[in-house]
């Protein structure tokens, strides 16, 4: 009999590409999944009898890749999280910077079109993160329509990037409200022959902005449709808002056609971002029916009190990170729409998680645990636990095995085309890697709020990345780094 290194004992096994939904043992050698079975031996065991071991879940959609965040949402049951939307230029640059420092997570990029144009438009330097990215979020130069060879120009930069291994190309073009459709439609044929998908922030609906020079959603699906490519739309319900249901329809339809359109999203009402986006300017604002009191300023730890002080906080520090509530969690109608992005057919769960703010002068990228002070979206430390309460245990939208494979195989399979090595994540079988979460699902929860931004999940038992121990009994291991990079191949 084979003894493997590790075994997982007597777990409901969750395998959501084969369907496997039983009593098994898995049994872990090398950082592979080798057996799934009954009665394996191992030279380690752990009891997870009343627990389900799935694979590791995948996060599409996460701006905190750094140590902290990483540990956070590995007690959310991410074992792999990815930086698609925002992205980062040049891409090769936050691969060196991840690899030097460690991750306790599995981390990748998409090359950044928002960071390139910057770059080309505005000579802003190399951005590799979010926060660097933000900085210059207000620049007007680079929100504004570029001449033919500036468009060139930023078009040589994605593809020496897609040649470097980014996972494709993020397109922030709700922040940059002055594109001409025709750029956009350049950058998806450029996703569309190299074979990898894009993953944009949608302009504004019509609904919102009828003077926008296209829909953010038709925008989109007639990208996909015109040159081939593969759109994913990301977090379609903090950019349809009231709307959802009109952008679902659209999307149902395009897929009908041949269409290749995912979408993600995520369980809360409230979005962040750099409080200079264009969409933030006090006389934008009504398009999306918000005030300046729907804005917390991250750092000031309270809501905007008026349009004043709105543009005075823009102007300072364009790039401070604020809370924007477009959605009352508190109101099952308005709620509900959210709801309905999350449940849509084959939408991924995915977190739009910020990296922790630490006090100026204060930062310790291996503290742990977090002091009080630091502070992030709740949905950094609990985007996955929340998923699971909300969505099967509360409001019974999705059965168990569904939302694991909302949480695993779904986002795993937005991104195998662009990189071969998550054909072997996002699901728990032999051959493919140990990336598993263990949890309980009559526990598993957020504890994450707006007020208290970094509490992790509770339920989590068990996380392992590439066969180590990241969580083990439910506690962190401060010293666990075993992220590895995911490349385009």
């Amino acid at each position: 009999m084979t003894v493997h290194d590790l075994v997982l004992s007597g777990g409901r096994v969750i395998d959501p590409e084969s369907g496997l939904d039983a009593v098994r043992d898995v049994g872990i050698t090398g950082g592979t999944v080798r057996e799934i079975g009954q009665d394996l031996e191992g030279s380690a065991t752990v009891d997870v009898s009343g627990l389900v071991v799935s694979p590791g879940f995948v996060d599409l959609h996460s701006h905190s890749q750094d140590v902290p965040g990483g540990r956070l949402q590995a007690l959310d049951g991410v074992t792999t999280a990815l930086e698609l939307e925002a992205g980062a230029f040049p891409v090769e640059h936050a691969y060196r910077r991840a690899a030097a420092a460690g991750r306790p997570v599995n981390y990748g990029f998409s090359t950044s079109w928002a960071g390139a144009r910057m770059r080309v438009l505005a000579g802003a330097p190399p951005v590799a993160d979010l926060d660097e990215l933000l900085v210059h979020v207000a620049d007007p130069r680079w929100q504004a329509a570029a001449s033919p060879a500036d468009v060139e120009r930023v078009l040589g930069l994605l593809e020496a990037d897609l040649a470097a291994g980014a996972l494709g190309i993020g397109v922030l073009v709700g922040y940059a409200p002055g594109t001409d459709p025709s750029e956009y439609l350049a950058v998806a044929a450029l996703a569309a022959r190299h074979g990898v998908p894009t993953y944009t922030h949608a302009r504004d609906l019509v609904e919102m902005t009828p003077d926008v020079p296209v829909d953010g959603a038709e925008e989109i699906v007639r990208a996909a449709g015109e040159t081939g490519a593969h759109m994913h739309y990301c977090h379609l319900n903090s950019t349809s808002g009231q709307h959802v249901d009109r952008v679902l329809a659209l999307v149902e339809r395009v897929r009908a056609e041949g269409a290749t359109v995912t979408t993600e999203a995520y369980p809360y009402g409230a979005g962040m971002t750099g409080i200079g986006a264009a969409f933030l300017a006090p006389e934008n604002l009504h398009r999306r029916g918000l005030t300046p009191a729907s804005i917390g300023h991250l750092a000031l730890g309270r809501r905007i009190a008026d349009a004043d002080e709105l543009r005075r906080v823009r102007s300072e520090d364009p790039g401070a990170l604020a809370f924007v509530h477009q959605t009352d969690e508190a109101d099952p109608r308005a709620f509900g729409a959210v709801h309905r992005a999350l449940a849509f057919p084959d939408a991924a769960v995915a977190s739009d998680a910020i990296a922790p703010q630490w006090p100026a002068g204060d930062h310790d990228p291996l503290r742990w645990p977090l002091p009080p002070q630091v502070a992030t979206h709740p949905r950094t430390a609990g985007t996955f636990g929340r998923t699971l309460r909300l969505l099967v245990r509360e409001l019974g939208l999705l059965s168990l095995p569904e939302a694991v494979r909302r949480c695993t195989l779904v986002p795993a399979r937005v991104v195998q085309d662009a990189a071969p090595a998550m054909r072997r994540k996002g699901r728990l079988q032999p051959g493919g890697d140990a990336d598993v979460t263990v949890f309980d699902p009559a526990t598993v929860s957020d504890r994450s709020t707006y007020a208290d931004t970094t509490r992790p999940s509770t339920g989590i038992r068990h996380v392992l990345v590439g066969g180590t121990f990241v969580v083990r009994d439910g506690e962190l291991d401060p010293g666990a780094l075993p992220g590895r990079a995911v490349r385009g191949g």
